[in-house]
């Protein structure tokens, strides 16, 4: 039995809900919409669960920490001083 990937059903079940929100209009730019959307959360909760430690965030993502910090940067995720 193959086991099935919960996280891509909620995307898809998101988008559908988004869609039919839309009623007659046509999607527009969802790509990114739903791109900038999951990074920007998926980024968030790593730095949450690293307890703000961006070294740990970046080795649980799997990037680097610079990748990180400018990623963090673009989507205003540091705290202001």
């Amino acid at each position: 039995m193959k086991k099935k990937n919960l996280l891509e059903e909620c995307v898809r079940a998101s988008l559908e809900q988004y869609v039919d929100d839309l009623g007659d209009a046509d999607p527009s730019g969802m790509y990114e919409m739903v791109i900038s959307c999951v990074e920007r959360a998926t980024l968030a909760f790593a730095l949450e669960r690293a307890d703000h430690n961006q070294s740990r965030a970046a080795d649980f993502l799997g990037i680097t920490r610079n990748t990180l910090r400018k990623k963090l940067l673009a989507y205003k995720l540091l705290p202001t001083d």
